[in-house]
Formats: C-alpha cells, sequence, structure tokens
C-alpha cells in the first residue's frame, strides 16, 4: 500500500506517520459498498447510512436491481464531478420508484459515530467512517429539544452525491462522483458516501457536458456483499478513531496551517 506524502511549501518532504498497525483498520460493512466495474477500472464506494439512510437505500435497491448496469457518464466536468445513473442515458431519466426527500443535513446524536479532527468558529470537522463530514458544536446539543446538532457531507474528493432538478425533493436515481472538492453543493444536494478506491478511475472518465460519444460507463454495478463469496475483494479502510488516522492528520494540519481542510485527509484503503 503505497500512502501519498505532502510536500512542504519549503520544498521538503514532511514525516508521515508510522506504519498503520491492525488495529488502526477497519472493515466496512459489504452492503455498504458499492463495487463499480468501469470501463476506466474498478470503483469501490462505501456508502454511509448515518447520514442519509433513506438515499442509501435508494441506491442499494437499484443496485440490486441492476439498474445501473451498463449505464453511462453522460455529463462530466473536469476538476468537479461525473455523473450517471440514468436508466435512459439521457440525463433526464429516471426510475419507477418515487423521488427521494432531500437529506441535505442530518442530526448528529450522541451515539453518531463522528469523529472530530478540527473545531473551527461554532463547528466541529471530522469523518463519520469515510465520509467528511461538518457539524454544528456539539454543545449545541445543551440548547436543543431533540439533544442533537445538524451535520452535513463535505462535498471532498470521492464523495458521492445525489443529482436532482431544481426541487430538492426530487433525486431518484443519478448520482455523482466528486473528481475534486467542490464546498459550494455542501447542504445542497445529498452527500451520502465516498469512494474508497479507485478515484483515479474516476478522474479518468472522459468529460464533456453532454459527453460526445462514445462515452465511458459502469459496466457492472454490485454491492460487496453479493458477490460470491471466492470473487470478493477483500476492504478495509483506515479507521478515523484510530492512532494513524490521528497522526496523519495532525501531520496535514501542520503542513497546511490556516489553509487546512477536511478534504486533505484522504483515508488510505487496502483492496485485495
Amino acid at each position: 500500500m503505497i500512502f501519498a506524502i505532502a510536500l512542504m511549501a519549503a520544498g521538503a518532504v514532511a514525516a508521515a506517520p508510522a506504519t498503520p498497525t491492525e488495529a488502526d483498520w477497519r472493515t466496512p460493512a459489504p452492503e455498504t459498498v458499492m463495487v463499480i466495474d468501469t470501463n476506466k477500472g474498478r470503483v469501490l464506494v462505501e456508502l454511509v447510512p448515518e447520514v442519509a439512510p433513506n438515499h442509501v437505500a435508494r441506491l442499494q435497491d437499484l443496485t440490486r436491481a441492476g439498474i445501473y448496469d451498463g449505464r453511462t457518464f453522460f455529463r462530466v466536468i473536469d476538476r468537479f464531478m461525473a455523473q450517471t445513473g440514468d436508466p435512459t442515458n439521457t440525463g433526464e431519466g429516471g426510475t419507477d420508484r418515487p423521488n427521494l426527500k432531500a437529506e441535505f443535513t442530518f442530526r448528529r446524536a450522541a451515539q453518531t459515530p463522528f469523529v472530530a479532527q478540527a473545531a473551527p468558529a461554532g463547528l466541529e470537522v471530522g469523518f463519520i467512517k469515510s465520509l467528511p463530514v461538518v457539524s454544528q458544536a456539539w454543545s449545541w446539543a445543551e440548547v436543543t429539544s431533540d439533544k442533537k446538532v445538524s451535520a452535513w457531507g463535505a462535498y471532498c474528493p470521492g464523495v458521492i452525491g445525489m443529482a436532482r432538478d431544481e426541487d430538492n425533493n426530487s433525486a431518484n436515481s443519478q448520482f455523482f462522483l466528486m473528481r475534486q472538492p467542490y464546498p459550494s453543493l455542501d447542504k445542497r444536494y445529498t452527500a451520502f458516501g465516498r469512494v474508497i478506491s479507485g478515484l483515479d478511475a474516476v478522474r479518468a472518465i472522459k468529460s464533456g457536458e453532454p459527453v460526445a460519444a462514445p462515452q465511458d460507463l459502469m459496466q457492472k454495478v454490485r454491492l460487496l456483499s453479493d458477490i460470491p463469496e471466492n470473487e470478493r475483494p477483500k476492504v478495509r479502510v483506515i479507521d478515523p478513531k484510530g492512532p494513524w488516522f490521528a497522526a496523519e492528520t495532525q501531520r496535514l494540519r501542520t503542513l497546511k496551517g490556516a489553509d487546512f481542510s477536511v478534504c486533505d485527509i484522504d483515508p488510505p484503503a487496502q483492496v485485495r
């Protein structure tokens, strides 16, 4: 496994944390991992139901129904995102399922597995599993009726979001994968997971608005849990609760200084 090492402004290389130990890794639930085989390579997306349960359930449903097999990336903008998931491959279609109510934000409870990494004014920034999340400071829970605070996924590279039209509650089947950070989408589109392997493939998808033929496509999309055991890749991801992740975050915070962002943190994964 190769871990990226950021360069300091002066050109020196910052020392990376020691190699992760077994305690630093976690194994995602196989029913929450989408295995997307594209003509550019395999992409693994971890879905995070804690932040948008209805959107996660919809993608699990459509994946199991085979709706995403053969779907093209019809709208791809360099340094932004790659959009797919339309059964008509036009950008105008959807499925016979009802549209989804927006889950732009969610209520973070004491038991939510959120790991804070920074605390800008009035906020906390961290991770739920592989997804970068921005939250109100936990101290606000003392004055809310449900003893929870508002939080939302941050649109960093690899984050999966649900496409919609001008109606906030119009998401159906189309989704997009972020190629680069785009914070202006935060709290405007539902974010509910992140690419944990294969971001290079996402960035290699042919761009265009719309994309000229021939378009790149998702050849086969499955949930990890539905792949036969003898064919199933073994996947694990660095745990944000572990010491390696904390040390790497501190290293990046030191390097970036005032420019540090949660999007600078990319939890490593192993796929075998």
